[in-house]
Parts: structure tokens; C-alpha cells; sequence
């Protein structure tokens, strides 16, 4: 071992390259056309051979990259786009030495069509028969290097001093992104074709790119009108139709729809600045917007509110004698029914009583009532002031709207001697669960009372969101079903009853553990070393992350042979040494960590060096 080299490491690149700059002799600048391939080769010399892993920092956090690493000599990108640029590091480790480490900077151009927007400032009129207008002409395309404007009218380029009338200016505020076209005071001459053209200097073979505007005196903002009706209230099903049409605007303006700032439904048909939605449901209701834009001025946008009749989420609870400490029903007690219902339109919303089937009036000894409309969502309440044997039964409540067109919900909730309030208990052997990732496991709570009311299900800790992203899951029969359980839904988690189609008393609660074991995440998964006969090497195999992470056992193979086996007690790594590389010793190797949950496999190929 002594005297050994540690490793070495440069980096070679191939592939599409426009330029490669030595910066300052520290650091390697690699640029490249937008859409080209990559391609990086990390060169390594050392003895045992090292194991190289490509990491990239820097770069946007939509890229995927930094989540792996690659474990291959050539990094190859096809199709490289802008977001992908950044700083790449090349690392080798063979266990001798600190590792060694080379970065090469990625610099990807590109240049965007420029757009042009003509923003217009006219002054007071003076005396009568004078007004001054202005027109500023703003240029923008995305670039990377910095992209360099200049602007034309007709055939003929204008610069700064060139026209009285003209002033050319870079705005300081956007660091050079923007070049504005001031016209002062319009002459007849500035009614003519402008042309933004942006460049790059054709920098890694990117032309230049042009767009072209033409300035009339009928050049203006669009304006638009709505033919609807604000609100519209429809049925599900209905076809609805909504008509937008341009009432000024030069270069015409181009419509288009929007609900609430987002992508219109699936099914919905657009023509020119008529929108169509076929059989509309619930789930479409919303603020459509029609938005007109000419790149002149600021886009006209007027809306209208698309609103569906329907009733929704029908449900009750039982309220016993607020001023009895106690939370049963009781004869000579008052007792309280409660009905809510989710109502669209809420001013739309009716409801009616019925006692066995028959309509109920409010009475002393029976008082009914129901929330103002603007609370949403509505309720009903039918108060029973002192309950007798005769008011046992089913009491019914029901929900329309009164324009009609959609069904009623009927609630049915029963007054009897076997009304009790609800008790929540985890049936045996459901607490605490262990499960393997990937599983479907079934939580459950046992709900007894008459009603058995809905279970609200939520993680102990109330921050932590359920499975489904939600603070809390409703369940009607005490199950909390967790399908392809994943590590992070490891905790405690409690049902809870809710007052909805039961009592209105303290919620009854209880906790279900719940232990999620997976196997384990090992690096590298795969790398390729090649190694010359006689010579050292040393593989090594890293455990990331495992549950049970306490009984971890390793087995080292060559193809099917086995060289080793332990148990990983405080290390989180295993190595493998060959002193003397012979013959025999060429093939796929790997090293298998396993705990309860299943195995995690590190692949190492040896092969010859180049040209045996």
C-alpha cells in the first residue's frame, strides 16, 4: 500500500460543444446550442481502480438530475435544454487518499422569437386643435448570452441620434433584457413597418430572429363586449354558450377564454370568441374570463360567473339537552335535529320537515327553523322542546331548490329509546400494524351507538397531512384504507367521531400505530471498473437509507459464487478488497444487503483494461 497514488481525475468532453473556455485556468466553461447533446467523459487514473459518480449542483429545481447521481465515465444529455445548465462534478474514490474531484461549468444558449408590445400616451388637447401622441415600442426575447437589439423602420436602421423623433433606450431596471423604440410627438413618416431584430451574435451558429409591427393611425388596445348574462345560473347537463366579440382594437386582437386564470374544462369547445361546455357538471361551475390581446397596450378582459345548480353533502346531528350533563336522549328533555345541505345557488335553498312520512309544521312544542341563506352551508333545525313517548319516529328532511330542475335530498333520522351516543374502540391485533412498503393496509376503528356516525381519520400530529394530502379522511364504516403504503406514512395516526349523522357531543377518539418497513437503498446500483491482471482494486457498497435499519446482513458474490457475508452492526458500508487481480477474478460482482422488508443490490462489472 505504501507509496500508492490516490486518485486522479480530468474531464473530456466530445459531443456538441461550441466553445470550450479555460476560465482563469480555475474553472472549465462548456457552451452548447440549446437541443444538442451532451457529452462528458471523466478520465481516471489510480490504483485500485476508483468508483466514479457525476453530481450536479446549481440548476433550477425542476431538474431531475440532482436527485441521482451517474455512475458511468460518460455523462451524455441528448436534447439539452436551458434548465439543464449548471455546474457538473466528476468524483473518484478507490478508498486511498481523499477523493478526487473536477467540476466543468455547462453553459446552454439559446435566443427566443422577440415579441414586441406598443404601449401609446396621448397628451391633453391644446387650443383645441393640437394633441400630442407618443408611442413606446418595447422589444423582448430570451436569451442566454444577453441578446443585443437594434431596430428598423422600413429598410432603414435607426439609432440613437439619428431621427429628432426617435429615442432609443435600454431601461436600466432590466439589466439590458429590453430595448424601447420612443417615438415623440408622431409625424406622418412613423406611420411605417418596424422591425425589433435580436441577436446573439451568432454565437454557437444561433441566427438572428426578427419581428415585425406595423404602425398605423388606427393602431389601438383591444376592447371586447360579453353577449351573457352575469351570473348565469344553469342545470347540470344544460349546453352552455358564452359569445365574446372584439369592439376595437388595430392589429385585431386575438380572443381567447380562461376559467378562474386556468385551463379551460376538457370537453369545452372554443370557435373564434365563442365558448361552448356540453353537458355542464359541478365541477366546471366557475369565473370564465374572455381576454383579448394585440400586444398593444394591456389585454381587455371582462368575465362572467358560471354557476350550477346543485345540492350536495346532505347531512345531520342529533344536539341532547344542552342543560344536562348528559349526553343521551331522555323523555321530558329537549332534543335537537340539525340538517345541512351544500346549496348552489345558497339563496335557492328550501327546506320542509316531514314526521313519519307526513309534513311537520313549527309549533311551540315543535320549533323549526333554518340559518339565513348567506351562511353557507345551509341548515335546518327541528327543536323538540319537551320529548314524549308519542314524538318517538322518523323525522325527514328535505333540500330543493326552489327554481327545481335538479332532485331533492331527503335525510331520514330516527328518535327512539335505542338512540345512543357513539363509543370508538381499535379492535385487537390492529394496533400497533407493521406493513411492508408497497403494501394495502386497512386501519380501523370500531364505531358502536345508534346512528354509528361518520370517522374522521387524521395523524396524530395535526400539522402531518393524511396519505391523500388532506388533514383529515371522513369514513362511513371505520376504515382508513392506505393503498402502496409508502416509508413517509410511518406514525400515529387517530379517528375521531364527528358530530355528522350522530351526536353532537365530544368527539370520541383513539390512536392506531402504524410501522412501514422498506428495503434497502444502496449505491451504486451499477458502475463498470476496469482493472488490468494482477493489479488492486476495492468495491464498496452504501447503504442510503433502510427500516429495520438495526439487523442489516450482506453477501458478496462473484456471478454466483459467494466470497463474503456479514452483518453491518454501526457502519452503514460495506467493502470488498482484491489484492491480486487474476483471471478468475473478471465478471459481474455484487453485494446483497437484506433486512426483514427485502434487499437492496450493488452491481459492480470488472472487466480488462482497453485494448486486452
Amino acid at each position: 500500500r505504501i507509496g500508492r497514488p490516490p486518485p486522479t481525475v480530468r474531464i473530456v468532453h466530445s459531443g456538441h460543444a461550441c466553445n470550450i473556455e479555460e476560465e482563469h485556468y480555475t474553472e472549465r466553461v462548456y457552451t452548447i446550442r440549446e437541443g444538442e447533446t451532451l457529452e462528458l467523459a471523466c478520465l481516471v487514473s489510480g490504483h485500485p481502480r476508483p468508483q466514479i459518480r457525476w453530481t450536479k449542483t446549481a440548476g433550477s429545481a425542476s431538474d431531475r438530475f440532482q436527485d441521482s447521481s451517474v455512475f458511468n465515465e460518460t455523462l451524455r444529455i441528448t436534447r439539452i435544454q436551458r434548465h439543464q445548465g449548471g455546474r457538473y462534478y466528476c468524483k473518484a474514490e478507490n478508498g486511498l487518499g481523499s477523493p478526487a474531484i473536477k467540476s466543468i461549468r455547462v453553459d446552454v444558449y439559446y435566443l427566443d422569437d422577440p415579441i414586441v408590445t406598443v404601449h401609446q400616451s396621448i397628451g391633453e388637447a391644446k387650443e383645441q386643435f393640437y394633441y400630442e401622441r407618443t408611442v413606446f415600442l418595447r422589444c423582448m426575447a430570451n436569451s442566454n448570452p444577453p441578446v443585443r437589439y437594434s431596430w428598423r423602420r422600413g429598410r432603414e436602421f435607426l439609432s440613437q441620434g439619428s431621427d429628432k423623433g426617435v429615442e432609443i433606450y435600454e431601461p436600466f431596471f432590466t439589466q439590458g433584457e429590453t430595448k424601447i423604440l420612443k417615438l415623440k410627438n408622431l409625424r406622418p413618416q412613423d406611420y411605417a413597418n418596424y422591425s425589433c431584430i435580436a441577436s446573439v451574435r451568432n454565437v454557437c451558429g444561433i441566427p438572428d430572429k426578427n419581428v415585425l409591427f406595423r404602425l398605423s393611425n388606427r393602431t389601438a388596445s383591444p376592447s371586447i363586449k360579453l353577449l351573457v348574462e352575469d351570473p348565469m345560473v344553469v342545470n347540470p347537463g344544460q349546453t352552455v354558450t358564452m359569445v365574446c366579440v372584439t369592439s376595437g382594437g388595430e392589429p385585431a386582437p386575438t380572443l381567447t377564454w380562461v376559467r378562474n386564470a386556468d385551463d379551460l374544462p376538457r370537453n369545452s369547445v372554443l370557435n373564434g370568441g365563442t365558448l361552448t361546455l356540453p353537458a355542464v357538471s359541478m365541477e366546471e361551475a366557475g369565473l370564465y374570463s374572455c381576454v383579448a390581446s394585440n400586444n398593444v397596450g394591456n389585454p381587455a378582459k371582462k368575465s362572467t360567473a358560471i354557476v350550477v345548480r346543485g345540492l350536495k353533502k346532505g347531512r345531520f346531528w342529533i344536539t341532547p339537552d344542552p342543560y344536562h350533563n348528559d349526553d343521551n336522549i331522555q323523555i321530558g328533555r329537549e332534543v335537537k335535529i340539525s340538517c345541512q345541505v351544500e346549496a348552489t345557488p345558497p339563496e335557492e335553498l328550501l327546506f320542509s320537515w316531514l314526521k313519519n312520512g307526513r309534513p311537520l309544521r313549527s309549533s311551540e312544542r315543535m320549533v323549526i327553523t333554518h340559518t339565513d341563506p348567506d351562511v353557507q352551508p345551509g341548515t335546518t333545525n327541528l327543536d323538540i322542546i319537551d320529548l314524549k313517548f308519542t314524538d318517538f319516529g322518523t323525522y325527514t328532511c328535505v333540500a330543493a331548490l326552489r327554481n327545481g330542475g335538479i332532485p331533492e335530498i331527503s335525510i331520514d333520522v330516527n328518535i327512539s329509546s335505542t338512540t345512543v351516543p357513539p363509543e370508538l374502540t381499535v379492535p385487537r391485533g390492529k394496533s400497533p400494524l407493521v406493513v411492508q412498503e408497497g403494501d394495502t393496509v386497512d386501519l380501523q376503528c370500531l364505531v358502536s351507538g345508534k346512528p354509528k356516525p361518520i370517522i374522521l381519520w387524521s395523524r396524530a400530529d395535526k400539522e402531518t397531512p393524511m396519505p391523500d394530502g388532506s388533514l383529515h379522511t371522513e369514513s362511513y364504516d371505520g376504515v382508513l384504507r392506505i393503498v402502496n403504503v409508502s416509508r413517509e406514512m410511518t406514525g400515529t395516526y387517530r379517528c375521531a367521531t364527528s358530530q355528522y349523522n350522530g351526536f353532537n357531543v365530544k368527539p370520541r377518539e383513539a390512536l392506531v400505530e402504524l410501522t412501514v418497513q422498506y428495503p434497502p437503498a444502496v449505491e451504486p446500483l451499477f458502475t463498470e471498473i476496469r482493472q488490468g491482471l494482477g493489479r488492486a482494486f476495492a468495491l464498496n457498497c452504501r447503504v442510503l437509507r433502510a427500516h429495520p435499519s438495526k439487523v442489516l446482513k450482506y453477501e458478496w458474490k462473484l456471478g454466483t459464487r459467494l466470497l463474503t457475508m456479514g452483518q453491518l452492526d454501526q457502519r452503514d458500508e460495506t467493502d470488498y478488497h482484491v489484492r491480486a487481480l487474476n483471471r478468475e477474478g473478471y465478471g459481474e460482482y455484487t453485494c446483497e444487503v437484506t433486512n426483514e422488508a427485502g434487499a437492496g443490490t450493488c452491481r459492480f462489472l470488472v472487466t480488462g483494461t482497453y485494448g486486452k
